[in-house]
């Protein structure tokens, strides 16, 4: 177990710039909100912003990223790779699983609220107002 945490370790340091600086124990990673490193991201819509906060999206494994999301924005019709599990943090998402964007159909989930659809289900979803909400893969 500890070659496996000290391999996440130097993995997520390797990491530098793409993610936030973790405040590293023995026992687990923590990230506070100062550190968070926000980055532009364009191909969701113009002012929304990310955040990686620990691993590696575009790799298999685990990860825990944030997305912050203007009022207004629409994500169309898409699925992805591994599952997807979301808690928001602030404001309102708009969620609609299937392979129509529908925002009649579309559930509200607010603060404190979480959902998860498995990979390759396609979704849609909208914002509102201002939204903040992490995203996150468990694996094995």
């Amino acid at each position: 177990m500890k070659a496996v945490q000290f391999a996440a370790v130097g993995f997520a340091l390797s990491l530098g710039a793409f993610m936030s600086a973790p405040a590293w124990s023995a026992e687990y990673t923590a990230v506070m909100p100062p550190d968070i490193k926000w980055a532009d991201a364009p191909s969701i819509g113009p002012g929304a912003k990310t955040a990686v906060i620990d691993g590696d999206p575009k790799s298999s494994g685990p990860f825990v990223m944030r997305l912050k999301v203007p009022p207004n924005t629409k994500i169309k019709v898409h699925t992805h790779p591994a599952d997807e599990n979301v808690t928001i943090l602030s404001g309102t998402l708009y969620f609609a699983a299937g392979d129509k964007f529908d925002t009649k159909t579309a559930k509200s989930f607010g603060p404190g609220s979480y959902f998860s659809i498995e990979k390759g289900k396609p979704m849609s979803d909208h914002r509102k107002n201002f939204c903040t909400h992490p995203v996150f893969r468990i694996t094995d």
